[in-house]
């Protein structure tokens, strides 16, 4: 018998959520996701240390202010790490802009611009770049010009059927809805465990998957944030899962079937009235946990933006 990894990958594209080459040449994802937490794992990688030297060589002789050489260098380093990784890949990588414009549509795709321009420097062609953008009605709106301009975004920190809703109206590429998050939640809400089969979070994830499948829309669903195999396994099917190497060693030394939970393209194919922005707000407003997961989400980011840029700053001397 195979893996239950095997076995999902019949049901699910996997994406390695991580930006660790080796545990992505191990496991053999379809795509790799980053983010700011993950960039600072990384920059703690021996793989990477001479790409980082490299990298922060050409921004120190470049010039400029010190504050403009370390966020240059952030932008940089986030491409310099998703070349690599694209190299290992067959398929995307997804590559974020910076959690302190998740409020400013015009400078989300002014920073989406400059990141499709370092890539297109290192031989890194657009289809293979997903730009990455929280799930703010800015971040949706900022995603809407991009798509029209063929940059194509994964649009994260999605927690409530508003922000899936004004996706989907946008014609965004790809969602990334989160499960571990809305169950960490609930849990400290309500004091309850969760087994897979009534968690918070992957009915969450269920109900965006049926939503894109009964309004017919063309964004890729991608599960994210799980904190189980068990949660996993209950969204085979959903179009994409990006998981984290340590739940992936786990499915893949464990043998069993794994059966669909979701099938896609089986829904009536009418989309909905698209949401105005004082609906999606509304929406969005009216379900605690969401707010409550997105604002925390874009701050922890930026933390994490704010501690790689630190670790710039000190490395450039």
């Amino acid at each position: 018998m195979t893996s239950q990894l095997q076995q999902l990958k019949q049901h699910s594209l996997v994406v390695a959520d991580t930006g660790d080459l080796e545990a992505i040449r191990r496991y053999q994802p379809q795509d790799a996701t980053t983010n700011p937490s993950l960039l600072l794992k990384a920059f703690s990688l021996s793989g990477y240390q001479a790409l980082i030297d490299e990298e922060l060589s050409t921004v120190k002789a470049s010039g400029g202010s010190r504050e403009e050489q370390v966020k240059h260098a952030v932008d940089r380093l986030a491409v310099a790490m998703g070349s690599e990784i694209s190299a290992v890949v067959p398929g995307r990588v997804s590559t974020e802009v910076a959690a302190r414009l998740s409020f400013d549509t015009q400078a989300s795709i002014a920073k989406a611009h400059e990141l499709i321009e370092l890539y297109d420097a290192r031989g890194v062609s657009r289809d293979r770049v997903l730009i990455k953008l929280a799930s703010t009605w800015e971040g949706i709106r900022a995603a809407e010009v991009l798509e029209r301009e063929g940059i194509q975004c994964n649009l994260t920190l999605l927690f409530s059927d508003a922000q899936a809703q004004a996706c989907f109206d946008a014609g965004v590429f790809l969602i990334s809805p989160f499960v571990g998050r809305v169950t960490d939640w609930y849990k400290k809400e309500t004091g309850s465990e969760y087994t897979p089969e009534n968690d918070p979070g992957v009915q969450f994830v269920q109900g965006v998957c049926e939503r894109a499948n009964q309004g017919g829309y063309d964004t890729v669903v991608m599960g994210a944030s799980f904190r189980t195999t068990g949660q996993v396994l209950a969204l085979a099917g959903c179009p994409r899962l990006t998981i984290s190497p340590a739940l992936l060693e786990e499915l893949e030394a464990t043998e069993g079937s794994v059966t669909a939970q979701i099938r896609a393209g089986e829904g009536a194919g009418k989309p909905t009235a698209p949401l105005n922005e004082a609906a999606f707000r509304w929406g969005h407003n009216q379900d605690a946990m969401a707010n409550d997961k997105l604002a925390e989400g874009i701050r922890r980011f930026h933390d994490d933006q704010l501690e790689l840029e630190s670790l710039i700053d000190k490395r450039l001397g």
